[in-house]
């Protein structure tokens, strides 16, 4: 399920889990990332 993605494992469930726990947009997801040194853009996060 996770072969072949940029991320590792852990980064992309826990965009998941957030995602979807705390009803939180996906630019919101970007920045929360950003703020923990991961580089990540909006549009990436939608495709995970």
């Amino acid at each position: 399920m996770f072969k072949g993605r940029h991320f590792d494992r852990s980064v992309i469930l826990l965009c998941v889990r957030w995602y979807l726990a705390y009803n939180l947009s996906l630019r919101n997801l970007e920045e929360m990332m950003a703020e923990r040194g991961i580089s990540v853009d909006h549009a990436t996060v939608h495709d995970l």
